[in-house]
């Protein structure tokens, strides 16, 4: 590892300035999204062309799969953020995009269930330039305007899940394995983006040496438990992470049992979802933060999350399920404002273990998310839960993002 971000890195040079270095990261990340976007409509198809289209077991093994891809995250984003500490952020997202590419590759030939599996656990333990890039905008941004170019790179979230499903979407339409092929290319390209054009953001002398006691998941907690101003911090990302499981492992086959719907129209709504996250995160985010604060910017938006899931799993009509997205779209402004909070209470040096902490947090919620989404679905349809209630995920969900809400208030005092 250490070889290959030493041939990735050029010598060290003059950090990018504020502004420059901020469009390489969003145009990284925006990259990475689109590829990730693409798939997104698809998984479940290509799942269920494994299990004869028997739509509860497909249900089963995409959230087995998901588990699997958190596992894998959860153990490497601890390695990645110490990793990214020592060596710059560079590397780590350049590795991280090649990761991705091949892990697609593999999905868009493979012949069976064992091989689809493989293929998630690579791309698990690829998935690391979300929370390096979160720590690349620590680096280059002073701490008051950390919220409002966190909005902004959630605008890059939006933006690659508004091509990305759309785009899914019509070339599933074709071949559910065709995304998977279009998906690589993106990765790959992303990679020779950032040989090419991306700077380097960590200073020679805010690197730290790596340690295995900070690079696990063990060592995690540790980070957690040595500043007790985190802890109410994790505790709420866990819930966040667990609640945002429900729409990539559940939506799909929600959408076709309760709706009806077919590829192109979940690309579109998936797509819908992308643009009220851009309009929200662009035009709403850094008035809020600016007006009222990131504490009320973090409850405001997550009592609006909440609003937003209980609508999904109420929603008898797909037109009344479209209602919700601008509810769930102004959750947003929960990210960016307890991200802001977050890096206030770190080191220099220590914003990528702290985004690696926060993302393996993120992972153990996403291990057990999709089997909780999955299965309460499952029981949903198979009319277990008393009734024909597809929607329990989503109420689930609402519920779980408003148990985040009141550690919240504690949190931003």
């Amino acid at each position: 590892m250490s070889d290959a971000a030493a041939i990735a890195e050029p010598a060290p040079a003059k950090p990018p300035k504020d502004r420059a270095a901020f469009s390489f990261i969003f145009i990284t990340v925006l990259l990475d999204m689109v590829a990730l976007g693409m798939v997104v409509p698809v998984l479940p198809q290509v799942v269920l062309g494994f299990v004869n289209g028997d739509a509860a077991q497909a249900a089963h093994v995409v959230g087995a799969l998901g588990a699997m891809w958190a596992t894998m995250q959860f153990i490497s984003m601890p390695i990645m953020g110490a990793l990214s500490d020592r060596f710059g952020r560079r590397p780590v997202i350049l590795l991280s995009n090649f990761g991705m590419a091949l892990s697609y590759a593999l999905v868009a030939i493979a012949p069976n269930l064992i091989w689809l599996a493989f293929a998630r656990l690579i791309s698990g333990a690829a998935a690391a330039s979300v929370s390096t890039a979160n720590a690349y905008i620590a680096d280059v941004t002073p701490p008051e305007k950390r919220a409002a170019r966190f909005g902004l790179l959630g605008a890059a979230f939006g933006a690659g899940f508004v091509l990305g499903p759309a785009l899914g979407g019509l070339l599933g339409a074709q071949d559910p394995r065709l995304p998977y092929y279009a998906a690589a290319i993106f990765s790959f390209a992303n990679g020779l983006y950032g040989v090419f054009v991306l700077p380097e953001s960590l200073k020679p002398e805010n690197r730290r040496a790596f340690a295995w006691s900070r690079a696990n998941p063990v060592g995690t907690l540790k980070f957690f438990l040595s500043k007790p101003a985190l802890g109410g911090i994790a505790a709420m990302r866990f819930l966040e992470g667990l609640a945002q499981v429900v729409l990539p492992s559940t939506f799909v086959l929600y959408a076709a049992h309760r709706y009806g719907w077919d590829t192109q129209q979940v690309g579109l709504t998936l797509a819908t979802v992308g643009v009220a996250s851009v309009v929200v995160n662009v035009l709403v985010v850094r008035r809020v933060v600016a007006a009222f604060g990131e504490r009320r910017a973090l409850l405001a938006g997550l009592a609006f999350g909440a609003t937003g899931f209980c609508i999904y799993g109420l929603a008898w009509r797909g037109e009344l399920f479209w209602v919700g997205i601008p509810f769930a779209a102004l959750w947003a402004m929960a990210g960016a404002g307890v991200q802001a909070i977050a890096t206030r209470k770190v080191a220099p040096s220590e914003q990528g273990e702290l985004q690696g902490a926060l993302a393996a947090v993120m992972g153990v919620s996403g291990m057990v998310g999709p089997l909780i989404f999955t299965s309460v679905f499952a029981l949903g349809v198979e009319g277990k839960l008393g009734a024909d209630l597809p929607g329990a995920p989503f109420l689930l969900a609402s519920l779980l993002v408003a148990c985040a809400w009141m550690i919240g208030l504690r949190v931003a005092r």
